[in-house]
């Protein structure tokens, strides 16, 4: 039988904690503490999240660059695409506010005292920079210097710079660039792909060495965190998004919802923005009566940019990250989260396992302990579904806000009760 690469992580999962339980039952056995779980699967285990720090850099630069050179001039939009692309970026701003503010107030993973090798992470002590400083110090004098140290600020201008340079060049040059970049792009998705295949061992390795340590209090911390980023983005999509619709359109978020239900259960059963595009593309036109238009403009743009679920998912586990090894996010580190989460939201959202990873530029930037990816791919795939429902509801919720605005929207269709299902 073959299995999903989901399940096999799962299978992973579940067998690395019952194994890292069990051991705890033989405390004196020296060789199974030491040397297996220490020594050999730590070993493997530091292999995997090094495999993962080695693809970060070109990653995020080629991925960006990548995606700067396939958009459209934002003054070939005209009325449409600007609304569209402001909504979104919008969108995307409020969800990291509201996910920093509840990531704050609940503080997933404090207590929980998770360790290296044994001893308390302790992070390089930095002055926090003020937000002038943030702001200059994202134009890099070095660009080698930054690529070397990993800084993401500085990666993702140079990435962006890049990518507006090609489009300014002559046509044939650009398209040249462009389908290199693209080549380039499409590598580094295999690579990404390969990597993650290996995720299973990775996944088994490193939750048998923090099974091995963990207590129960620990276990309960990784319970918070996951349901503090669900109900992050339940909240947007059960009461965010209908009440802002409600308000420009005056539908009944009940209404609302309900029109919504194919798309939000085939989101969540698929975990899919680009499976789900056609679901989405026929809720906004036939259910919401939005113009074939706008929603064959808005949608595409949407499974591409619009990744407000995954900018909550990156916020909120940057944030358990810190408070499980015991080092709160200072404000200068908030603010350098806020800003990077958005602009990686924004960039890299066509990368497989997306918020899983880029999650890891997040706490590579931050210097944030990696090992904790251990945990954000153990539990991936229950947030993961909730992501792509949290970015597809949203697609629809702004695409319905633009047809609004356009007087592109059918108001019979909207507000009709009997068009819910079809």
């Amino acid at each position: 039988m073959q299995y999903s690469l989901t399940t096999k992580i799962f299978i992973a999962l579940v067998a690395g904690l019952a194994v890292g339980a069990a051991s705890r039952l033989f405390p004196g056995i020296e060789f199974l503490h030491q040397t297996l779980i220490h020594d050999l699967f730590g070993t493997a285990g530091g292999l995997f999240v090094s495999l993962i720090k080695l693809l970060v850099v070109p990653l995020v630069f080629i991925s960006i660059v990548n995606g700067v050179c396939s958009l459209e001039n934002l003054g070939q939009f005209g009325r449409l695409g600007t609304k569209t692309f402001l909504l979104y970026l919008f969108n995307t701003v409020l969800a990291i506010a509201a996910a920093l503010a509840i990531g704050l107030m609940f503080a997933p993973g404090s207590g929980a005292n998770l360790t290296l090798d044994g001893k308390p992470f302790e992070p390089a002590l930095t002055e926090a920079p003020s937000l002038l400083q943030l702001v200059a110090s994202v134009v890099p004098s070095n660009p080698f210097q930054a690529f070397a140290e990993g800084n993401m600020l500085q990666i993702l201008f140079m990435a962006i710079i890049t990518g507006i340079a090609i489009k300014g060049l002559g046509r044939d040059e650009s398209k040249a660039a462009a389908k290199g970049f693209a080549i380039a792009n499409n590598v580094m998705m295999k690579l990404v792909v390969m990597v993650m295949s290996l995720a299973p061992f990775g996944v088994f390795f490193l939750t048998t060495g923090l099974a091995a340590t963990l207590d129960t209090h620990s276990i309960l911390s990784v319970g918070a965190y996951v349901g503090t980023n669900i109900f992050v983005m339940l909240l947007w999509i059960l009461l965010f998004y209908p009440l802002v619709i409600w308000g420009f359109t005056g539908i009944n978020p009940i209404l609302y919802l309900a029109k919504l239900r194919e798309q939000i259960f085939f989101s969540l059963s698929t975990a899919s923005s680009n499976a789900t595009i056609p679901v989405t593309f026929k809720t906004l036109t036939e259910k919401l009566g939005v113009d074939k238009t706008v929603a064959g403009f808005g949608v595409p743009l949407g499974a591409t940019m619009n990744m407000s679920g995954s900018a909550i998912y990156m916020t909120v586990a940057t944030i358990f990250v810190a408070n499980a090894y015991g080092h709160g996010l200072a404000e200068g580190q908030l603010i350098t989260l806020g800003v990077t989460a958005f602009l990686l939201a924004i960039a890299t959202g066509g990368v497989p396992g997306g918020a899983a990873v880029t999650t890891g530029v997040l706490l590579h930037q931050l210097g944030l302990p990696m090992e904790a990816m251990a945990i954000i791919l153990a539990t991936d795939r229950i947030c993961d579904a909730f992501v792509t429902t949290t970015n597809v509801v949203g697609d629809t919720a702004v695409s319905t806000l633009v047809a609004k605005t356009e007087q592109s929207i059918c108001q019979d269709t909207l507000h009709d009760k009997a068009v819910v299902e079809g």
